[in-house]
């Protein structure tokens, strides 16, 4: 199983290598957030890589992910996503 730090999330689903996985979240902590702990629908050797995805919706009051429309950017073209302070560009 892997444990994600999380908040303010509501997880759909989460797949392992293209299968469905069980997860299930932890108790709440006031700055930590939540943890999200995913089982893998199988076991993986050592080395193996793994491809999680997670299908969520963030809220208003979730701080872990935050948006700059396309307007507050430099070029006024796309939305900048800040995750945990990792940059994504979209």
């Amino acid at each position: 199983s892997q444990v994600l730090d999380t908040r303010d999330v509501q997880v759909f689903k989460v797949t392992v290598n293209g299968q469905d996985a069980q997860f299930a979240f932890g108790e709440k902590h006031s700055f930590k957030g939540t943890p999200l702990e995913i089982t893998f629908p199988k076991e993986l050797r050592r080395g193996q890589e793994a491809i999680v995805e997670i299908s969520f919706e963030s809220s208003p009051n979730s701080s872990a992910l935050q948006w700059f429309t396309p307007e507050q950017t430099s070029g006024k073209k796309h939305p900048f996503l800040f995750s945990q302070c990792q940059v994504e560009f979209l």
